[in-house]
């Protein structure tokens, strides 16, 4: 039975990579979701996919891909996995609190070692399961910690957003 989702497209409305909204929930509606919305202008996709979640996801790719011209990954999740991620941060209330989306979870070895690494602003960060939780002390704007280098130290990549707005997305996913 399908289930409602959170689709998170991965860097969109920055850097030219124009993806408006309204097109975005066109396109998932036209590839047979039902109860779509979207939320602020970034790449945040409410919806019940029709039949594998997976699928649905790379036909999202691939749809934006074609309509658009860039590729940008898309990971989603229920919206009880991303409480129970917003409830794992184990930064405790910062203002600046990320949760980065992976595309799957990395070996242990490699989340260990990045982890423990120096960014250079004085980031925290841990990996549990398939999330990145970050902390940025002077904010996600003055970070050297770009979606490049966690591609290339983790083996797998993501998208970001922050505790207040991946909140909002269960709030309203559960509404």
């Amino acid at each position: 039975m399908p289930a409602s989702r959170i689709v998170l497209v991965r860097a969109v409305n920055v850097g030219g990579a124009k993806l408006p909204m309204a097109a975005l929930r066109e396109i998932a509606a036209r590839l047979g979701a039902t109860d779509v919305s979207t939320y602020i202008a970034s790449g945040n996709l409410l919806c019940t996919p029709p039949g594998d979640t997976d699928e649905f996801d790379r036909a999202l790719e691939q749809a934006i891909s074609d309509e658009f011209g860039y590729f940008r990954e898309v990971i989603s999740r229920t919206p009880d996995e991303i409480a129970d991620a917003l409830a794992e941060y184990p930064f405790g209330d910062v203002p600046h609190g990320h949760l980065y989306f992976l595309t799957g979870a990395p070996l242990d070895d490699a989340a260990a070692q990045f982890c423990a690494r120096d960014i250079g602003n004085g980031e925290r960060l841990a990996v549990i399961g398939r999330d990145l939780h970050i902390d940025y002390p002077d904010g996600a704007g003055a970070t050297k910690l770009t979606a490049k280098v966690i591609e290339r130290a983790l083996g797998v990549t993501g998208t970001g957003r922050n505790l207040r707005t991946s909140a909002a997305l269960v709030e309203r996913a559960r509404a």
